[in-house]
C-alpha cells in the first residue's frame, strides 16, 4: 500500500468535479479518497466533523496521508487538520482557496437565491473571516497553494481587485506558514480540470515544492 490522498471538492460541487484530478493522482501511484460531502446543507464547523468521521476509518496507519482541497474544500482541509491529524501526516495542497474570503461572496451573500442554493457554508465565505477564524490553527504541515489568474466572468472582474481566477484574488489565497505558492493560468470553475494544476499538485505531494 502506498500513500493516500484525500480530495475535497468545493461548495455546490461533488466528487465528480474532482474526477480528472483524482485519476491523474491515481496514475501517479496514490491511493485516492475522493470525498463527497453535503457542501450546501451545513456550516463549515459541521462539515469538518462529518468529513473527518467519514474518512478517519479509511486512513492508513503505516503510510502518509496527504490532502488536496479545492476552493472551500481547502478551508475544510485546514479545519480538519486543526482538530484531527491522520496517523501519518503527509503534505497539503490547496487549489484556489478563499483563505481570506472572496469579495464575490460578499456581494452574492445578499441575494436570496444564493443563500438558498449555497446554504450555511456559503454564508461563511466572505471577506469578514473573524467568525470562522477559530476553525483554523497554525499551518504546521507542508502546505502548497495554487492560485489562478484567468478570470472569465465580467461580473466578478468588476468586484475583485487585483489578479484573480474569477472568484478569488491571488492575494486572498495566501497564508502565513505556507511552504510554497504558485500562480497558474486557470479559472476558478475549471481549476481541478487543468493539466497544469494536476501536474503541480502531484509534484508538490511528491517533492514538497512546485515545478
Amino acid at each position: 500500500m502506498g500513500d493516500t490522498v484525500v480530495i475535497l471538492h468545493g461548495i455546490f460541487r461533488s466528487s465528480f468535479h474532482m474526477r480528472k484530478l483524482a485519476a491523474f493522482l491515481a496514475g501517479c501511484g496514490y491511493n485516492i479518497i475522493n470525498c463527497d460531502y453535503p457542501s450546501t446543507r451545513h456550516t463549515l464547523e459541521e462539515l469538518t466533523e462529518s468529513i473527518w468521521s467519514d474518512i478517519a476509518p479509511r486512513l492508513p496507519a503505516t503510510h502518509p496521508t496527504h490532502f488536496v482541497g479545492y476552493s472551500m474544500g481547502g478551508l475544510l482541509v485546514r479545519a480538519i487538520l486543526a482538530k484531527h491529524r491522520p496517523p501519518m501526516m503527509g503534505r497539503v495542497v490547496q487549489l484556489a482557496p478563499p483563505n481570506h474570503g472572496s469579495e464575490v461572496a460578499d456581494t452574492v451573500n445578499r441575494w436570496w437565491l444564493y443563500r438558498k442554493l449555497y446554504g450555511p457554508a456559503g454564508q461563511q465565505l466572505g471577506t469578514d473571516t473573524a467568525a470562522i477564524a477559530h476553525l483554523f490553527g497554525a499551518v504546521n504541515y507542508d502546505l502548497g497553494i495554487i492560485a489562478g489568474n484567468l478570470c472569465l466572468d465580467p461580473f466578478s472582474a468588476l468586484l475583485l481587485k487585483g489578479q484573480n481566477d474569477g472568484k478569488v484574488t491571488i492575494e486572498r489565497t495566501k497564508l502565513s506558514g505556507m511552504k510554497a505558492h504558485i500562480v497558474v493560468r486557470a479559472s476558478h470553475t475549471f481549476f481541478p480540470h487543468s493539466r497544469e494544476v494536476q501536474r503541480q499538485t502531484a509534484h508538490f505531494l511528491e517533492q514538497g515544492v512546485f515545478l
